[in-house]
């Protein structure tokens, strides 16, 4: 018999009924195993330091996350480079739901906009999973310093353009000086860091002037007395220093600069996967831990479906773009 005859109707039918029967098995195992999901250890990956926000809202979440699937979550902080070293680290993960960065608008908004090629496509690279939390920041000086508002500040920053300095270590917390300078006409030397917290140690050492930071890098500091709060950075003030006034209220029309915290996963990661991560985080934004961050931080909890929350970083990406050319500053 020829081997290589041409297969009969009855043959072609039992061929098509395999790799039916094959295509069924393939979407039994997937089903499964985000049924299993989360099977083994996962990790949140931070692009900042240990101690900032971020990287305080990823390790509450996670415990929360451990308490509900009884797998250990592991926070990889990996700072630097204004959150691209770890939102490339995630990119490139496996896209199983096992590696998950959890982020800010710095990387998911504002970082585009700021350097003239990304290691990342923040939009092509991921999947979103939720949002997480939104804040405001708090303008600081040393507790030393003579600046006892914002006007005062501002008085000696016009008086002295070019010699005050504030310093950064994230693309929220610049663009909080940026637009100050823009909105107040003043020239103060921005000087970049790896993280707030880094550029908070230089601010308690008298190394910097004045910085716009997460409450809840700055709050601690104020309420020790080692900082003196100045003004806060969005149109309502903190619940967290209630007698602060907003930046706007002292003086600057116009001013709001809040931040947001999210969760994403890398492009192609199975949507049951994401689905019950997204589970999962909303669940956790509710814990005790969570709560207890919110409320040190002054800020809130804000959740999203993958869907609203990729429509709401196009949206802030869009708002981001435009403070920045109106803040002049050029990619890098």
């Amino acid at each position: 018999m020829n081997r290589f005859q041409p297969r009969t109707p009855r043959r072609r039918m039992l061929a098509g009924t395999a790799a039916a029967l094959a295509l069924l098995g393939l979407g039994a195992s997937g089903g499964a195993f985000a049924q299993a999901y989360p099977a083994k250890p996962i990790t949140f990956v931070v692009p900042f330091a240990a101690g900032s926000a971020t990287d305080q809202l990823a390790r509450a979440v996670g415990q929360s996350a451990t308490n509900d699937t009884k797998q250990p979550v592991v926070v990889d902080n990996k700072g630097g480079a204004s959150g691209m070293i770890a939102a490339q680290f995630v990119a490139k993960a496996p896209a199983d739901g096992y590696t998950v960065l959890i982020t800010t608008n710095t990387t998911h908004a504002a970082n585009e906009h700021l350097y003239k090629k990304l290691p990342y496509d923040p939009v092509k690279d991921f999947v979103p999973v939720t949002g997480l939390g939104k804040g405001g920041q708090v303008m600081v000086v040393n507790a030393n310093a003579p600046y006892k508002n914002v006007g005062e500040l501002l008085a000696a920053a016009k008086k002295t353009p070019g010699k005050l300095t504030f310093g950064s270590g994230s693309s929220s917390s610049r663009m909080a000086g940026e637009m100050l300078k823009q909105l107040a006409g003043v020239d103060i030397l921005h000087v970049p860091y790896k993280s707030n917290p880094l550029a908070i140690t230089d601010l308690l050492g008298g190394q910097i002037d004045m910085m716009i930071t997460d409450t809840s890098t700055g709050v601690p500091q104020v309420k020790s007395g080692k900082l003196r709060a100045l003004g806060y950075s969005t149109q309502k003030r903190s619940t967290q220093l209630p007698d602060v006034p907003t930046i706007e209220e002292a003086g600057v029309k116009g001013y709001d600069m809040g931040y947001w915290f999210a969760a994403y996963v890398p492009a192609g990661t199975p949507a049951p996967v994401v689905a019950k991560l997204n589970e999962l985080l909303v669940n956790a934004t509710k814990s005790a831990a969570a709560k207890s961050f919110y409320d040190i931080a002054g800020s809130e909890p804000w959740t999203t479906t993958s869907q609203e929350l990729a429509q709401f970083q196009a949206a802030e990406t869009q708002k981001w773009g435009k403070v920045i050319k109106a803040a002049g500053i050029e990619p890098e």
